[in-house]
């Protein structure tokens, strides 16, 4: 998984071909959060 951002300790990733909704993953000291992307329309 590529790390896009790493910033204050936080690893911000994206995998490719993954499930919907749009979303990246943010991680931080051993926890884990997926943050939605809202849709551009």
């Amino acid at each position: 998984m590529p790390i896009v951002s790493e910033f204050s300790g936080i690893e911000i990733s994206l995998y490719f071909d993954d499930h919907l909704p749009p979303h990246f993953h943010a991680k931080y000291s051993g926890d884990e959060a997926l943050i939605e992307i809202e849709p551009l329309k």
